[in-house]
């Protein structure tokens, strides 16, 4: 590319971030004092526009390309179709993301999710599904199973990024197990046969003769945990509810791990059963908003606890309590002292570090519950500290938990 390619390609990306009303001032350094759009700048720059520009575009309408105010009250399915077709056409996964969730909350295009061809065309992300997951109850019923197959494709993502992780970190701490004289391949345990028969390595050859193999004792055990995901469903814990759902699914999927899963606003709502069957039917079940009974939704939880040493306690929650505080730091110490092992995950999402109740999130830290948010690909790590016994405080530090 030569020098003057790349200042045009240069010049012709700030057009694009700064909108048009930069065109003039950027044209003087254009070629003969004038900034060339290719077409597909043009095409992105028009969809930018609709979002961006408060200059022009700002009907909202995409197909205006934000040349000039319109007097309408948003776009129409129809242009809005066109434009998502045109920012999934041109820009990177991520940015479409962006871009989309900026519509929504921009431009008040909310309403247009309701139309099942609109629906059918957007890139299904956690915000989107979040926010449909917040309107559901005024999605009409030609929309339904459109919004049925985002939110399922989302799911079908998310259990796809976690799913291999988390099997493999349950296992991991369950997996310590009794031997077995009876051989079986698939129940070898390679560490211990490795570590037990490193005097055998044979230098000439360069490897190891076992003497003797070792292998887990392959009957199965059922249910050996209880894992009691306790979930809070107020408005601001849109992202972690989509991903403590995805979670609590592959929980559900695990037969060494007996998972009862609970929502909670100022009611509490069992979702157990819809987890286990299908995680879309669960996230259909959440009722977005609402104040917040943290201390009433433990209280229902006890009943689960059979073996408290064998069961892990989960809260994901900002622990904003509108309820007995008093009450629910002592049902937690309680728990903690007879065996149960806690957590309190703050926030379950990619999101940063969110807002909490941060001296309540000490009471329960300094009595056991270690409190922290934690981004979806740092759990099964976390999982299997828990499950192992580990100092899950220490464990989420290491980890970078906040």
């Amino acid at each position: 590319m030569t020098k003057e390619n790349k200042q045009a390609h240069s010049l012709s990306r700030w057009r694009l971030i700064l909108g048009q009303e930069a065109e003039a001032s950027l044209s003087g350094y254009g070629e003969g004092g004038v900034l060339h759009l290719t077409e597909e700048e043009r095409i992105m720059d028009a969809a930018l526009a609709s979002i961006y520009d408060e200059t022009g575009g700002g009907d909202g309408n995409p197909s205006a390309g934000g040349k000039g105010k319109g007097a309408g009250g948003g776009p129409s399915a129809v242009h809005l179709s066109k434009w998502l077709g045109d920012v999934r056409s041109f820009f990177p996964e991520d940015v479409v993301s962006i871009i989309q969730s900026d519509a929504m909350e921009r431009k008040g295009w909310k309403q247009l999710l309701f139309e099942p061809e609109m629906l059918a065309s957007v890139k299904p992300d956690i915000r989107l599904v979040g926010t449909l997951l917040s309107l559901k109850g005024k999605i009409p019923e030609k929309t339904k199973e459109t919004a049925r197959m985002l939110v399922g494709a989302l799911v079908d993502e998310l259990v796809k990024l976690l799913e291999t992780d988390i099997r493999r970190a349950v296992t991991g701490a369950l997996n310590k197990r009794q031997h077995s004289p009876l051989p079986s391949l698939s129940g070898l345990d390679w560490k211990l046969t490795i570590q037990r028969n490193l005097k055998h390595y044979d230098s000439e050859r360069k490897i190891i003769i076992p003497e003797r193999f070792y292998y887990f004792d392959r009957a199965k055990r059922s249910k050996e945990w209880t894992v009691i995901v306790d979930i809070d469903q107020s408005g601001s814990m849109a992202d972690s509810v989509i991903w403590a759902s995805v979670v609590s699914s592959i929980f559900a999927s695990i037969p060494a791990l007996n998972t009862r899963v609970v929502a909670f606003d100022t009611e509490v709502v069992d979702l157990t059963e819809q987890c286990a069957n299908d995680p879309v039917d669960m996230l259909f079940g959440i009722q977005l908003g609402g104040g917040t009974d943290i201390h009433k939704s433990v209280q229902y939880c006890e009943q689960f606890i059979e073996e408290p040493k064998k069961t892990l306690f989960i809260i994901i929650s900002d622990l904003y309590e509108n309820g007995n505080q008093a009450g629910l730091v002592r049902r937690m110490r309680e728990l903690r002292e007879s065996g149960v092992r806690t957590m309190t995950l703050l926030a379950l999402s990619d999101e940063g570090k969110p807002y909490y109740d941060e001296r309540l999130a000490k009471q329960l830290s300094r009595d056991g519950t270690p409190c922290f948010a934690c981004t979806p690909s740092l759990l099964p790590a976390l999982v299997e500290g828990a499950l192992k016994g580990q100092d899950l405080g220490e464990l989420a530090k290491r980890l970078g938990a906040q």
